[in-house]
């Protein structure tokens, strides 16, 4: 069996795109806990969805009660990065 040159292009993508994959850093974002604080949320993402859990993250992670770190990315979509331990 012979490869041709399209053969060989579509191989060589494969292997770059797992190279670069590969080399992709170890997710450090603490995920959400699943303790009794939680549990509704990861009912409501379930039912709902993720946006419709969202909504209440503020009510405790706000400038009052649990600042967020300087240099936190918008809090509007927290489950974007923290993701239930159960997905």
């Amino acid at each position: 069996m012979k490869l041709n040159k399209r053969d060989l292009l579509l191989i060589a993508i494969g292997v770059t795109i797992v190279v670069f994959l590969l080399q992709a850093p170890p997710e450090t974002t603490h995920p959400v806990p699943y303790d009794d604080t939680h549990r509704v949320y990861y009912d409501m993402a379930r039912d709902e969805g993720k946006k419709a859990a969202e909504r209440f993250c503020e009510d405790c992670h706000n400038q009052d009660m649990m600042p967020l770190p300087e240099g936190h990315p918008p809090k509007y979509r927290c489950l974007f990065c923290h993701k239930l331990k159960r997905d």
